[in-house]
């Protein structure tokens, strides 16, 4: 038995590990794309879609798809998730506009964002209550691998030289979405050898003491907490009764962000930050999501029950990670450009010079994992971002010579990713530390769904501000032309005219830098009311009285 659930846990950690690659992956081949689907390089706004489709679509699916796979079984939705997704891959490779590219990364978007619940779903099905923080740790740790991978692997795969086959263009960038088509087939196959078509009724047979897994009342423990009176009253922990799906809560979740990216998107920010339209409809969105949120509350169906949790702890959690994440994007997407475009770097040039904050992200995150006790989790969350807004703050500051500053740009990138790592494990043991045991599952989903939230609204708002600094500083430079004039005083003109675009794209980059550093700054504040440190002897946080008196331990935060 436990080796069949450690082949599950590889075969979902896979599909898991894909979907976070390509999430990222885009960061790095961005220009490149936006070259091939006709966006010039002073109209950068236009390509914001391709990153903000994947993530909207990635946000969206997640709860409500993790739901539909408690009707229908884990293996069938998996099965629907990877071939969306080598649809998506597809249409994405073989795009020749803005409109298909988007369309695919959309819908990519979707069908990566349900592997994540799905997964964790598989394991709440098949692990014991004890057992299960170390199975979706690993699950965890896959999704944070491919945020770490993501940029380099598509910088190496975007090295393949261009070739076609049968008129379809299979090298550059397109190789990255091409590669997904034999890499799903395989992780299909994987999950169908693997994974059982239907969840276990009761959830899982036996714990790691092979005996059976009861709770309270007699029944199995399998994602179902008791009442507060210890009798029979239970609530799913995927937020579903008696099998209904919360499509409502769903709609009204995908349409908010919706509406707030498309009143952020701005397509001609020459006069202005936001488009015609932009307060309306990011008014709209506000009010959709507070219609989401007293659905939520009165709705007895819910996409992420967390009923008893510490709600002033477990949303300021989920606020830092939202915040964190925003960071995050911005940085995944405008160092590379800013190496691209400042430096001349190709697609690989860029990734390796953001490869100094990846590998500074790894290292803060071990770190954190080993000081979230001895800081506790407060404090150290509130240090990283203030780490974070520090290295920021140096990355405004950077000089128009990317070249000739050498060791200062490594040393910034390092400290912003150094900061951002540490908020990592601080946030995720606090948010378990906030929640019911029984909820460890879907609380852990919660923090993944804030960070994505995050990237989404911060990188619409940060590069909304940034493309309209760019517009303004370059409104009245004319594009010289090689007419008229001869060879040498057109070259001089060209030469000063990309001087003078280079000049703006710098102070583009910076302020965004800066801004994103208020980001971080904001997120000091919001750490200060996370929890504070695990208290000695503190075994089940916040412990329902079906657990006490069940006499289970609960995950150790």
């Amino acid at each position: 038995m436990r080796r069949t659930r450690r082949v599950v846990l590889a075969a979902g950690g896979a599909v898991v590990l894909l979907a976070a690659l390509d999430a990222y992956v885009v960061a790095t081949v961005l220009l490149d794309i936006a070259a091939d689907v006709g966006v010039p390089l002073n109209r950068l706004e236009r390509a914001t879609p391709i990153v903000t489709g994947f993530l909207l679509g990635y946000v969206a699916a997640m709860p409500l798809l993790g739901q539909l796979s408690d009707r229908y079984g884990r293996r069938p939705l998996i099965h629907a998730c990877l071939a969306a997704f080598a649809l998506g891959s597809v249409l994405t490779a073989l795009a020749g506009g803005e409109v298909t590219v988007v369309l695919g990364r959309t819908v990519q978007g979707v069908a990566g964002g349900a592997l994540l619940p799905i997964t964790m779903a598989l394991i709440g099905d098949l692990w014991s209550e004890r057992e299960r923080p170390v199975a979706l740790g690993a699950v965890g740790a896959a999704q944070e691998l491919g945020s770490a991978l993501g940029p380099l692997y598509g910088g190496v795969l975007a090295g393949v030289p261009a070739f076609t086959l049968a008129g379809v263009e299979l090298g550059g960038w397109h190789a990255i979405f091409w590669i997904n088509l034999p890499l799903t087939a395989l992780a299909a196959v994987a999950v169908q050898l693997t994974v059982p078509g239907r969840a276990p009724v009761g959830g899982p047979e036996r714990g790691s003491d092979g005996g059976s897994e009861r709770g309270p009342d007699g029944g199995s423990d399998g994602g179902s907490y008791g009442g507060p009176d210890g009798g029979s009253e239970r609530r799913s922990v995927g937020g579903r009764a008696g099998g209904r799906v919360d499509v409502a809560g769903g709609a009204l979740l995908a349409l908010a962000l919706a509406l707030l990216v498309i009143g952020l998107y701005n397509p001609d920010p020459a006069q202005a930050v936001l488009p015609p339209w932009g307060v309306p409809v990011i008014a709209a969105g506000a009010v959709v999501a507070g219609i989401f949120v007293w659905w939520e509350i009165r709705s007895p169906v819910r996409l992420l029950d967390l009923s008893g949790t510490r709600k002033g702890e477990l949303l300021a959690t989920l606020a830092v990670s939202f915040l964190a994440g925003a960071a995050l994007l911005v940085t995944m997407v405008f160092v590379q450009i800013a190496a691209q475009t400042l430096l001349g770097a190709d697609s690989l040039g860029a990734a390796l010079v953001l490869a100094r904050f990846l590998a500074a992200l790894t290292v803060g995150a071990l770190l954190g994992g080993l000081l979230a006790r001895r800081l506790g989790y407060r404090v150290l969350a509130a240090g990283g971002m203030a780490l974070a807004a520090a290295g920021y703050w140096l990355m405004s500051r950077w000089p128009l010579d990317l070249a000739g500053a050498g060791l200062m740009v490594d040393l910034d990138l390092i400290v912003a990713g150094l900061g951002l790592g540490l908020v990592i494990a601080p946030v995720s043991s606090a948010v378990l530390r906030a929640s019911q045991a029984a909820q460890h599952g879907v609380a852990s989903a919660a923090v993944v769904v804030a960070r994505m939230m995050g990237m989404l609204i911060g990188i619409a708002a940060v590069s909304a501000w940034g493309f309209y600094r760019f517009q303004s500083l370059t409104a009245e430079l004319d594009t010289p032309l090689p007419f008229g004039v001869d060879a040498e005083t057109y070259q001089g003109r060209l030469a000063e005219y990309t001087a003078k675009v280079q000049a703006a794209l710098h102070v583009e980059y910076t302020e965004m830098f800066l801004v994103t550093a208020f980001v971080c700054l904001l997120g000091v504040a919001v750490a200060l009311l996370m929890p504070g440190r695990a208290h000695a002897g503190e075994t089940t946080p916040l412990s329902s009285p079906s657990a006490a008196s069940d006499g289970e331990p609960g995950a150790a935060v």
